[in-house]
This record gives C-alpha cells, sequence and structure tokens, in this order.
C-alpha cells in the first residue's frame, strides 16, 4: 500500500507514506488506490482510498491535506485543515501542527517529502519540471526555515516518478534547461526520436536538492514502468485511456 524512506523512517516522531495504487476501493483505469479528489473516479469512492491512507499515517481523513496544484514553486503553510473544495492553489505545503498530514499528489511527477524531526517542522513538495526549474523545493526549503526548521536539520526523501528511459522530451524543453544553466545538459541522454530527448527528471531533482545543501535519499522506483504498483500520467496518454489515478504522498507530526 505504501512505500517508505529509510532516512524519514529513522526520524522521531515523523510518520510519511509514498502510497502506491495497491489497496483500495477503485476499479477500471482507477484501480485500486486513487487518491485524486480531481480525477474522474466515484468521489466515493475516492473519498474511501483517502480515508485508508489516513489511517494508515494514523490521522483523521479531514486532517489528510492536499492542495491544488499548479506546477508553480507556490507554498502555503498549513495551520489547520481545509475543506477538499477550498484547497489551496500551492505546488508544496509546510507545517508545524500536530497530526495534520500534509500530502502531494502525483502520477509521474517527483514527490519530495522533507522533515526536521527536531524542530518538528515538515513539508511535501510536488516537483514536476516546471515546479523543478521554478525552485519549489527551495521555496519549501525556505517556509520550514521560517517556522524554525535549520537546513542541516532537514532530512529530504523523493519518491517514486518518472525514470528517464521513459521520459522522452522536445527540443524545447531541452532548450528551457540549457538555458537556465548549460551544465544542465548533463540530465538529457539523446532519444532514438530526431528532434527529441530523454530526460532525467529524478537526477535534476536530486541536483537541485544537492545545491541547497541537502542530503536526499531516492526511492528511485518508476511510475511509467511499473504499471501494477504506479499511475502514470504519460502512460495513459500513451494508451489512450480517458484518464489516469493520482498517488499521493504524505507526511505528519505524529501527536
Amino acid at each position: 500500500m505504501l512505500l517508505q524512506a529509510k532516512t524519514l523512517s529513522a526520524q522521531p516522531g515523523i510518520r510519511h507514506g509514498f502510497f502506491t495504487r495497491e489497496g483500495g476501493v477503485s476499479d477500471g483505469i482507477y484501480a485500486s488506490l486513487n487518491g485524486g479528489t480531481g480525477s474522474s473516479d466515484t468521489p466515493e469512492r475516492v473519498v474511501e482510498n483517502r480515508k485508508r491512507m489516513a489511517t494508515a499515517l494514523g490521522c483523521t481523513p479531514d486532517r489528510f491535506l492536499t492542495a491544488y496544484q499548479i506546477h508553480s514553486p507556490e507554498v502555503v503553510i498549513a495551520e489547520g485543515a481545509w475543506p477538499q473544495d477550498q484547497r489551496p492553489k500551492a505546488d508544496a505545503i509546510v507545517t508545524k501542527v500536530n497530526g495534520l498530514a500534509i500530502g502531494v499528489t502525483t502520477a509521474d511527477c517527483g514527490p519530495v517529502l522533507l522533515a526536521d524531526a527536531k524542530a518538528r517542522v515538515i513539508g511535501a513538495a510536488h516537483a514536476g519540471w516546471r515546479g523543478a526549474v521554478t525552485g519549489v523545493i527551495e521555496a519549501a526549503i525556505a517556509a520550514m526555515e521560517k517556522l524554525g526548521a535549520q537546513k542541516n536539520n532537514i532530512v529530504i526523501a523523493l519518491g517514486p516518478m518518472i525514470s528517464q528511459k521513459n521520459y522522452e522530451v522536445g527540443e524545447d524543453l531541452v532548450a528551457r534547461f540549457k538555458s537556465e544553466n548549460p551544465a544542465n545538459e548533463k540530465f538529457f541522454t539523446p532519444s532514438s526520436r530526431s528532434g527529441h530527448a530523454m530526460f532525467d527528471l529524478p537526477g535534476y531533482i536530486v541536483a537541485r536538492i544537492a545545491r541547497s545543501g541537502i542530503a536526499c535519499e531516492n526511492i528511485a522506483q518508476c511510475t511509467y514502468g511499473d504499471p501494477a504498483r504506479f499511475y502514470s500520467y504519460r502512460r495513459s496518454t500513451h494508451l489512450n485511456e480517458p484518464d489516469y489515478g493520482r498517488h499521493i504522498n504524505s507526511i505528519v507530526l505524529a501527536e
């Protein structure tokens, strides 16, 4: 049902999970633990799936939070629960409130969970290429520091996401990354198709985190390449499916 990072699991007072697609009640293309409120899945099934994930983390469903993600560097500080229909538009959440599970939804993008167990401050960031290149992870770290976290105490883990061998992109994206930093060329390898390249998004995210001076544990599981365990936006697109399920990746301060 969920995967865990060794580094985060070792932190006292912290619970977390990178949830797979297993263990839920949805069926068809959403089978089975679809947590995406933005999907076209039966709403009651999504509610039940999210309830199961909240229970796994030891919190109540009303305190199991995600944002309305917009592929941005925007961060919100969670001071309490919010209704699903009033989710703030952001791609990272940080909090110091006990028992408040904060998470991000993904289906190929990079889920980043962060924790300073000493200061009892946690964060979750959704890092697709847009969010990563515009600094969502750095913004989440800065927001955690405002809440009292110290960079040298922050532990970070990167969850399941699309791997380089399955992530073909066009020349425009390559140019975008090279314009940001010529050294970014190392994250691209030639594709079998002319005018395309294979992008190492996990490697890029890890490098961005390292630039912040923090080590990162990479779960190194490919969402595209393992349909039995993971949803994948890109795989669903290639299969001409009408929609896709969403994972939730969440972290909570134990009460």
